[in-house]
């Protein structure tokens, strides 16, 4: 049976996206730094211990003329587009200390592609679970939040990829699980997830396999703050956590005691449109564009995530397939 637990405000501050690590009572770990790589090496940021990097990294960015003309004609005539954005945790998205300001890789993508489109940039922090329906009702123009393309949202969303991120695992370091490769060996365990994500759908299309195995099925705890996530694994309420593998690897660096077990399934990220948005093509080639220039490999080098480049920006490519296990 699917555990839904809320845990207070949907607004996320910092503190909130470092894993509420004041309010559990834990110590960022000695060396920690806001990447997907540990302190020193390749690729991962140059900020100080438990920094978030704040390098501008697109303000360079020029004009992309040939992108900028792939806009349908009412988004130039009012200069700018608006993004619904879901501040979680670094390195795709979270709050500097002033509380407001947002940063990420989520964060420095948008910018670089509006400079390169010509146009303004509107953000407004909305919660992951309503940002693909409100596309649909066209109250704002893009979404971000490390969407990663499936088959089912392409049935109603378009999207425009920009990095590969994925599914991974982590649990509390005294866990016995090592690498998960088969979703049986969950079986009987208490998975903690997002709600409203891949990863919560992936568990629940899977669940009878359990059943087919002769094991007890695995419960599935569903929080709507990501906070509540890494407390219900701290406090021993659920026994590992399901979410993205450049979020966990950043995760646990940040908390004692906690550690990162593997890479279960890569997807495609992308910006998400309505159906049949005409602004795909135009952002498919300003993409292309930063990465032409150099900055597309300055925003990853920035946030420690070179492992999650992509060779080109595609428009609502296939899913990438899961293990066949």
């Amino acid at each position: 049976m699917t555990t839904r637990t809320s845990s207070g405000p949907a607004r996320t501050t910092l503190a909130f996206a470092l894993i509420t690590v004041a309010a559990l009572g834990l110590t960022a770990c000695a060396g920690g730094d806001p990447a997907t790589a540990p302190a020193g090496a390749p690729g991962a940021p140059s900020a100080g211990k438990g920094a978030l990097p704040t390098e501008d990294v697109v303000a360079g960015v020029r004009k992309n003329e040939a992108a900028a003309k792939l806009l349908p004609a009412d988004v130039r005539q009012r200069g700018g587009f608006t993004v619904a954005s879901s501040v979680a945790t670094p390195p795709s998205s979270a709050y500097l200390p002033d509380g407001r300001t947002v940063v990420g890789v989520d964060a420095d993508f948008s910018a670089a592609v509006a400079k390169a489109l010509g146009l303004e940039l509107k953000r407004e922090a909305v919660g992951f679970e309503a940002i693909l329906p409100a596309l649909g009702s066209g109250k704002y123009d893009v979404g971000t939040g490390n969407f990663g393309v499936t088959e089912e949202r392409r049935k109603t969303i378009d999207f425009v990829t920009y990095v590969n991120d994925g599914q991974g695992f982590a649990a509390r370091a005294d866990s016995p699980l090592k690498d998960i490769t088969d979703l049986t060996q969950l079986c009987g365990l208490k998975v903690a997830v997002d709600a409203g994500t891949t990863f919560e759908r992936t568990l629940e299309k899977n669940r009878g396999r359990c059943a087919e195995a002769g094991k007890k099925p695995y419960e599935v705890n569903v929080y709507s703050e990501v906070g509540a996530v890494w407390m219900a694994i701290q406090q021993g309420r659920s026994d590992v956590v399901m979410s993205t593998i450049n979020g966990l690897r950043y995760a646990v660096t940040q908390q004692e005691n906690m550690k990162f077990l593997n890479e279960y399934r890569r997807l495609d990220v992308g910006f998400a449109f309505k159906k049949g948005t005409p602004l795909a093509p135009a952002f498919q080639a300003a993409v292309n564009g930063l990465k032409a220039d150099g900055t597309y490999d300055r925003i990853l080098r920035k946030w420690g995530v070179t492992g999650s480049g992509i060779e080109r920006s595609e428009i609502s490519p296939p899913e990438i397939p899961a293990p066949k296990k």
